[in-house]
């Protein structure tokens, strides 16, 4: 009492404290009752269910990408000699065989006329001296001495046609070009780049799986690219090719698919994100939501005739953004409570939020 009569202050933190802690105690319990769904001041839960239906679920592998031409060459000049004419322009397409540089061979032009009339030449003295041996007028050693002859005049023929042919760059397959490094008049050596020719009417896509996919994969399946210029663009391929080795560093294995490139919207060098498809299946779902993991099990609520939450005991399996397969436990068309279910036990009332 004389404590009290010494510091009044004190009583009056006292008693603040005292009720505080009453109120609160009163409020926990009444939220208690309320969210179990029993008490004086319970009401029944507001939940939002969905219902339980049949995707289709895709088993993928994802990964990232380059891609690469279907064939791709760094076009060069087999001889030293100039420029004599330019017969095309930057990104031009061409096909198989189209000449696209002629060198200066006014040299070879010139001994190709000599080697011809060699050639006709000798041709016709080998056929003269023919037919003087069917008149037996001539003798097999003449005949063969002009043989010998027409056949070197036409090597000769035809090393100088191939000179000439050295002398023009062409296109050795069909395919796009690329920028135009020289010009009428330039000095070129074998090692100086013309331009480029890329196939890029199909796509070669590489990209790397881990290694404990490697079961797993196989040549044609399907292959799903996208690229961040065409976000809304699929392209599609398949698997063509699994690389003999893995990686000892990275422990991944290299796998190329091809992709059909008819629009020619992709192009050498682009990174792509790749979704490798293992499997396409049917199978129940139902929001991830809905699933309430408990230990090594997994429930999901319903609604009852009655207006109550029901626990039921599923069995889960693929999981996918937002989805997850239940292999046991519910059936398709059973609504399961989505939103909600962290306010409700077993039994509790519930009111679906639109229903």
């Amino acid at each position: 009492m004389n404590l009290i009569k010494r510091h009044p202050l004190l009583t009056i933190f006292v008693v603040v404290i005292a009720v505080i802690g009453g109120v609160t105690a009163n409020t926990y319990i009444k939220s208690s009752a309320r969210a179990g769904g029993g008490g004086w001041d319970s009401g029944p839960t507001t939940v939002v269910t969905a219902r339980a239906e049949i995707k289709t679920i895709i088993d993928k592998i994802e990964s990232i990408g380059t891609a690469a031409a279907n064939e791709s060459v760094l076009l060069t000049p087999k001889v030293t000699e100039t420029v004599r004419k330019v017969n095309f322009d930057d990104g031009m397409y061409v096909e198989r065989g189209d000449i696209l540089v002629e060198l200066t061979n006014a040299e070879e032009t010139a001994q190709l006329s000599e080697a011809q009339a060699t050639s006709e030449e000798a041709t016709r003295q080998f056929n003269r001296v023919r037919n003087l041996i069917d008149q037996k007028l001539a003798s097999e050693t003449q005949l063969d001495t002009e043989r010998v002859r027409m056949q070197t005049a036409n090597a000769r023929l035809e090393a100088i046609v191939a000179r000439l042919d050295d002398r023009l760059i062409r296109a050795p397959f069909s395919g796009v070009l690329g920028f135009r490094k020289v010009s009428q008049g330039t000095l070129l050596t074998p090692t100086t780049p013309v331009t480029t020719l890329d196939d890029v009417s199909i796509i070669k896509l590489d990209f790397d799986i881990p290694e404990n996919h490697l079961r797993k994969i196989k040549p044609g399946q399907e292959v799903i690219a996208k690229s961040v210029a065409y976000p809304d663009t699929e392209f599609v391929g398949s698997v063509n090719t699994i690389d003999s080795r893995v990686d000892p560093v990275t422990r991944t294995v290299r796998v190329r698919a091809h992709i059909n490139n008819d629009k020619a919207l992709l192009r050498p060098g682009m990174l792509l994100t790749v979704d490798l498809i293992l499997e396409r299946d049917n199978a129940l779902v139902v929001p991830e939501s809905a699933i309430i993991p408990i230990q090594d099990r997994h429930y999901v609520y319903t609604v009852s005739d009655k207006g109550t939450a029901e626990q039921v005991a599923v069995e889960v399996g693929r999981r996918q953004p937002g989805i997850v397969e239940i292999i046991k436990g519910i059936s398709a068309g059973q609504e399961v409570i989505t939103q909600g279910v962290i306010k409700i036990r077993p039994g509790s009332p519930v009111q679906v939020r639109g229903g």
